[in-house]
């Protein structure tokens, strides 16, 4: 770590490199959830896909934890995605966590289901029965939190809903790599609520790459607001974001905290 501070309540460790990031916040993810388990008997997570949980989630991976004791939820899915698609992050889960680790149980969000709504009135019933111990979070290229696209509502009853995803979303999902064209890209997503992540007890956030250092910068620099929706995580108790040097650039070169 090249740099570390608190602005709020949120605290922000900087690393040479995403592979660094990657590790130390699986360091940091493997000791909570020990600590849990040993406490509780079980611990509930919510995890993130994307490009930026690559090095993140391949570390945690390969930590002798004892995963039949991990329930886990994810924070979003595309609407009438199938799971089987490049893109889905149902799959991506899978690939990337679910059957690396064989957790205990695994909550998916059925995107490609009947009734959207009635597929998010079944994730609420579930939700509403645990208590997650730390949910893993990105932050999107316009500073979304899972697919709460700005302006978000950033305190909601629900902890599931329907959303439809702006263009710039959906260009990064493309510019990351998931689908061919822009047209490919689904206009409709079903996310976890802002309200609803916020209630986890712990959060560890992984942002890396230079195309987020802009919303890093908003989310720590300027007002906390609906406009950039991952800023509300400096309300949260126990939260902890890192980054590398590329996606804290703005913040360190502009001298907009102290080094």
């Amino acid at each position: 770590m090249i740099y570390h501070d608190i602005i709020d309540k949120l605290k922000i460790s900087v690393f040479n490199s995403k592979s660094h990031l990657g590790i130390a916040a699986a360091d940091l993810a493997e000791e909570i959830i020990q600590k849990v388990i040993k406490k509780k008997g079980r611990a509930v997570i919510i995890l993130a896909t994307g490009a930026s949980q690559f090095e993140f989630l391949d570390s945690l991976t390969q930590r002798n934890l004892e995963w039949k004791k991990v329930i886990a939820f994810h924070l979003d899915e595309y609407v009438g995605l199938s799971q089987d698609h490049p893109a889905s992050f149902r799959r991506y889960l899978r690939e990337r966590f679910i059957d690396k680790t064989g957790i205990g149980e695994f909550f998916p969000i059925n995107g490609d289901c009947q009734d959207v709504q009635a597929e998010c009135t079944r994730l609420e019933n579930l939700f509403k029965q645990y208590t997650v111990d730390i949910a893993f979070t990105g932050i999107g290229e316009n500073g979304h939190l899972a697919f709460n696209e700005p302006p978000a509502a950033l305190k909601e009853k629900s902890a599931f809903k329907v959303i439809r995803l702006n263009d710039d979303s959906r260009q990064q999902q493309l510019g990351e790599g998931w689908f061919k064209t822009l047209d490919e890209v689904p206009l409709n997503a079903i996310t976890m609520t802002i309200s609803a992540i916020m209630k986890s007890k712990q959060i560890i956030c992984t942002v890396p790459d230079r195309r987020k250092a802009d919303a890093v910068y908003k989310t720590l620099m300027e007002e906390i607001s609906p406009w950039c929706p991952s800023s509300v995580l400096r309300k949260h108790p126990s939260a902890t974001l890192f980054l590398d040097l590329n996606s804290a650039s703005l913040i360190l070169d502009s001298n907009a905290v102290n080094r």
